[in-house]
């Protein structure tokens, strides 16, 4: 598996130690985001991560910033994103069950490191439903 990840000044501590995980788990990581605190605009790194994971090359997308919803309401621009922001590991599993999301968003200002790693598990674990919320994402406008 081949996951990208993007992320503004607000969650580049996380980044780094998501990352970290999930190759020992042995997941392939594309780092979209940036690598130091300095402030730059979140949409410069959803539109880079929502391009890799809409032309297929990477699978899956995750992104942090402060509260999440800069960065899911970037990525959610997109036609083929799905970008479902988590704060805790419940909500992380029903973005993968119902909504099928392809992009994980995190608010790394709101959350602490090991619940934002429990929420990665947790929407990684999760197969998505299909049937009535199938019916449900097929009537979102896509490509």
């Amino acid at each position: 598996m081949k996951i990208g990840i993007c992320n503004d000044h607000a969650g580049v501590e996380y980044k780094f130690k998501l990352v970290s995980m999930l190759q020992k788990k042995g997941i392939e990581v594309v780092n979209y985001g940036t690598d130091t605190s300095l402030s730059v605009d979140y949409p410069d790194y959803a539109h880079r991560l929502a391009n890799a994971v809409e032309n297929g090359e990477v699978e899956l997308g995750i992104a942090l910033c402060g509260t999440g919803n800069g960065m899911a309401i970037a990525l959610n621009k997109h036609q083929g994103i799905r970008a479902g922001l988590a704060w805790d590991t419940p909500v992380g599993e029903l973005v993968a069950q119902h909504n099928n999301a392809n992009v994980l968003v995190l608010p790394a200002r709101f959350i602490s490191y090991p619940k934002a790693s429990a929420i990665v598990r947790k929407w990684l674990d999760t197969p998505f439903a299909g049937g009535r919320h199938q019916t449900r994402i097929d009537k979102i406008p896509c490509r």
